[in-house]
């Protein structure tokens, strides 16, 4: 088991990622909450070595999108939380985003996680291979498909 410290550094440094990765899969601020204690309860168990910060971090992505995927079979979702409630959070959104936000989120899911991977968290198409454990040309081929997806839904203009 870890300490008490250890837990604290690490929620100050992926408390945001595994929140967000939450928000983006469940669309629910409070099964977005119940899933971040247990991804945080899973480290404070674990007896995993980590070879950098950047493992570290994999650790937790891989984690949080497993605990994501669980939580949803878990309780056999057939109704959603409107997306209405996720956009009304404290923050201001401006137009343009909200609606970025809103056709990121609609995206199957497949799709989303290396959008937000790539867009959102910064990470190469071969970290995301890594971390998601696929083949590169997949990731490839999935951001791809994303981006058109979205270029549809956007109105036809480029995305980067």
């Amino acid at each position: 088991m870890r300490s008490e410290q250890e837990m604290n550094q690490v929620i100050e440094r992926y408390a945001d990622t595994v929140r967000r990765l939450c928000l983006v899969h469940l669309k629910n601020p409070s099964d977005t909450e119940d899933v971040f204690q247990t991804v945080f309860l899973r480290y404070l168990l674990s007896s995993t070595a980590f070879e950098s910060e950047a493992h570290e971090k994999a650790w937790f992505i891989r984690v949080t999108i497993n605990a994501c995927r669980d939580w949803m079979r878990h309780l056999l979702r057939s109704s959603t939380v409107p997306l209405e409630e996720l956009l009304d959070q404290p923050q201001e959104i401006s137009p343009e985003h909200r609606e970025v936000l809103e056709a990121v989120l609609a995206l199957p899911g497949k799709y989303r996680d290396v959008v937000y991977l790539h867009y959102y968290e910064g990470y190469s198409a071969v970290e995301i291979s890594g971390i998601l454990g696929r083949k590169v040309n997949t990731i490839y081929t999935l951001l791809t498909r994303a981006r058109k997806l979205l270029r549809d839904q956007l109105g036809g203009e480029e995305l980067g």
